[in-house]
């Protein structure tokens, strides 16, 4: 009898062994993302919750965003949480994959140097010195007419576009005012197309110059924002083909009084630009609008970095004056990546050869951001891959990981600063010059060690196609990138609806791939999806549980899924 029992048991045993041992080897990355700080001691605990539910239910891995890049710059309590995560996950068998050397979403490295991010140029400015300090004039006066909405015809605001169900979307108020005697009611969204809530009107813009839109808003009894910065009504500036210039997703309280509402954008080479304003997609509740304005800025987020020079000259003269002689350093002491501020003024200095009253032509670069807070760095400014050089081996002494994560995704700004213009690259090739730099830092430190890396830059399927020759402030697109990437890094597909195409293209090319399921559902179809996928990809090797919002009620569910897909 108690032979029987031991048999049985040893068959048992060897079963689920042989099982493991199938899961391991034909998914050997089976992970969860997950994003903290670290910058207190609940998130070391929040760590191991998971890390637990992982070890529990055939996960092996937590892709981690913490900053780990920037151990440089982090105290001791960050280092030691780092160290208790580590201890956690080893002794549950999770190992902690680091996300790192982010561009497109670049706080890490300007967390170092706010001067790092990419620039925009501004050409021939012009200011005009007083009194010892030259600010910006409007070259030429720009404004919206009747952005205080007083004068209308009919129901139609004078000098806007009218939308089709005018009076019933958009609607002139004399009740709700921020100033003057009326102000615009948009209502009634989500009966009407979305374009019947867009007021536009069209100005007179110079071309290459920094301008900053602003509006008074109220709110009543409207939807609260949703994730990822979608906001609940936007303003933007367009060019005239329709690419957008720039814009500000508003998360508006639910119900507020007036609040003001700032966003800058740089023309271009547009010499007209669309103004407006908008609710999101199938919105309720309504909102006014008043006091539109428009005008234009001078050094707001201001550039200084070898790649983003200044040039001041007189515009008559055509001397080109210097920083340090002539005027003093030129700083923008707040660098937000924001329009909620005013640039530096250019200072006179003793002996300076600029006049009282002289026009200065200015020209210089800014940054600026995407949605609520994404700013890019420049890939093409040498310090970059410095920072980068120390964290990497920082990391490896703290961390020692065996598997590095590129968060290289959504690079929506560069190339057109002069350290880019210089090079004479496509943007292709100065991504994948950029993406084998920070290969070739990590392999100094660990010549083992596995890269991964988020697709959609190097996808001619997704944020890497040539359906458009432009890519949101990057002039050009990334078309070709795949091309000059190292071919023994591990590419991570994200996009559910184009997968099957995305899997089939990198696997073709030879790469291993890896799929990022899930995006904070309430349920688990869309990584059901993905393991028919994988399955029919040659070299696919695994399956991450990625999660935005912090939903991980479905981890557990999530790893029983794919443990009993593999055995």
């Amino acid at each position: 009898m108690k032979s029987g029992v031991f048999f049985s048991l040893l068959v048992f045993t060897l079963f689920c062994a042989c099982a493991g041992q199938g899961v391991e080897k034909k998914f050997p990355y089976r992970w969860t993302y997950m994003s903290r700080s670290l910058n207190n001691d609940s998130h070391v605990k929040e760590i191991a919750d998971i890390a637990k539910i992982c070890s529990e239910h055939g996960l092996n891995g937590i892709l981690l965003s913490c900053g780990a890049d920037q151990l440089d710059i982090k105290g001791p309590d960050y280092k030691r949480r780092l160290k208790e995560v580590k201890e956690i996950c080893d002794g549950l068998g999770v190992e902690i994959i680091p996300s790192v050397f982010s561009i497109g979403y670049g706080g890490s490295v300007l967390a170092h140097d706010r001067n790092l991010a990419a620039g925009i140029p501004v050409r021939d400015a012009l200011f005009v010195m007083k009194k010892g300090e030259a600010r910006i004039a409007a070259d030429p006066p720009v404004s919206i007419p009747n952005g205080g909405f007083e004068r209308f015809k009919g129901e139609g605001a004078v000098g806007f576009d009218s939308p089709e169900k005018l009076g019933e979307v958009i609607s002139r108020d004399r009740e709700n005012v921020k100033q003057g005697k009326s102000s615009l009611r948009f209502e009634n969204f989500s009966d009407y197309p979305a374009e019947a809530g867009r007021l536009s009107c069209e100005i007179a813009v110079q071309s290459n110059r920094l301008y900053r839109m602003s509006c008074w808003v109220k709110s009543e009894g409207m939807d609260p924002s949703r994730p990822f910065g979608s906001g609940n009504l936007r303003l933007q500036a367009t060019a005239p083909d329709d690419r957008p210039l720039e814009w500000i997703n508003v998360n508006m309280p639910t119900s507020a009084d007036w609040v003001q509402v700032v966003e800058g954008f740089n023309s271009k080479d547009c010499d007209r630009v669309v103004i407006s304003v908008s609710p999101s997609r199938e919105q309720s509740g309504k909102f006014w609008l008043d006091d539109l304005k428009i005008e234009e800025i001078g050094m707001v987020n201001l550039l200084r970095r070898p790649g983003t020079p200044v040039a001041v000259r007189g515009e008559k003269s055509g001397t080109v004056y210097e920083e340090g002689r002539d005027y003093a350093e030129l700083i923008d002491s707040r660098l937000n990546s924001r329009f909620d501020h005013d640039g530096p003024a250019i200072k006179l200095l003793p002996g300076s050869r600029i006049t009282e009253g002289e026009r200065l032509r200015v020209s210089f670069y800014h940054c600026t951001h995407v949605y609520d807070s994404q700013t890019t760095i420049c890939m093409s400014e040498p310090e970059i891959y410095e920072i980068w050089r120390t964290n990497a081996r920082l990391l490896h002494e703290q961390l020692a990981p065996s598997k590095y994560f590129f968060h290289m995704d959504e690079i929506r700004a560069g190339g057109t600063c002069k350290a880019c213009k210089d090079r004479n690259l496509s943007m292709a090739q100065i991504l994948g010059d950029c993406i084998t730099k920070a290969h070739d830092i990590v392999r100094e430190v660990n010549p083992q060690a596995e890269i991964f890396i988020w697709s959609d830059m190097i996808d001619p399927i997704h944020n890497g196609s040539d359906r458009r020759p432009y890519y949101y402030h990057v002039d050009e697109n990334f078309y070709g990138s795949w091309n000059y990437i190292p071919k023994d890094m591990v590419i991570a597909c994200w996009w559910h609806k184009m997968r099957n195409e995305s899997l089939a293209h990198f696997s073709g090319l030879g790469y291993r791939t890896v799929g990022a399921s899930y995006y904070d559902a309430d349920d688990l179809e869309n990584p059901k999806d993905w393991l028919v996928s994988l399955d029919n990809t040659p070299q696919a090797k695994g399956i991450i549980y990625t999660t935005w919002l912090n939903k991980y009620d479905l981890l557990d569910d999530f790893g029983d899924l794919v443990t009993r897909h593999l055995e």
